[in-house]
């Protein structure tokens, strides 16, 4: 499976795309050995877990993005995303984003997305806006944001100091 933007190629994290990652000195960090080892125990995790983001150009690995798990029972996933320092501040980020997250809602396993960043990342909250999530919570330095599939109207909301889920 693989996912092309207009300068990219995303492709799910497998043993043979993260060796190609090694051999190209990218440091992927230990959530990709924790996702391949979920992944060994269970194959029902392919495709919701993170994304190797190339250049479309040469194959050059820049980051990776995805999921933090398969969809919730209520039909939501975590998005999050991370890109080596070089290649930040370019719309790699926002171009990534915005395919992986057209992907998900066609998947129709998920009516929203969320993720999490800290409030003084200025870079990734540039990212979240222009994908057009909303904030709907912050607390001790991080804010947390929603993105709703066109035509749903459950999401979450702030309810006495609490996260939950409603009908909107």
């Amino acid at each position: 499976m693989r996912i092309e933007t207009e300068r990219l190629i995303l492709k799910p994290v497998s043993v043979q795309m993260n060796e190609t990652a090694l051999k190209q000195g990218y440091n992927s960090g230990s959530h990709i050995d924790l996702y391949l080892g979920e992944l060994e125990k269970d194959q029902s995790q392919q495709n919701w877990g993170p994304w190797f983001v190339m250049l479309k150009e040469n194959g050059q690995i820049i980051g990776d993005i995805g999921f933090k798990g398969r969809p919730a029972e209520e039909r939501m996933a975590e998005i999050g995303y991370g890109f080596v320092e070089e290649y930040r501040n370019q719309g790699f980020a926002t171009e990534s984003a915005r395919a992986l997250i057209d992907w998900a809602f066609k998947t129709n396993e998920v009516q929203f997305l969320v993720a999490e960043t800290a409030n003084d990342n200025l870079a990734s909250i540039r990212v979240l806006e222009k994908l057009g999530m909303e904030k709907i919570y912050e607390a001790n330095g991080m804010i947390y944001w929603q993105l709703l599939k066109e035509g749903i109207h459950k999401g979450l909301i702030i309810q006495d100091d609490q996260v939950v889920e409603k009908e909107l």
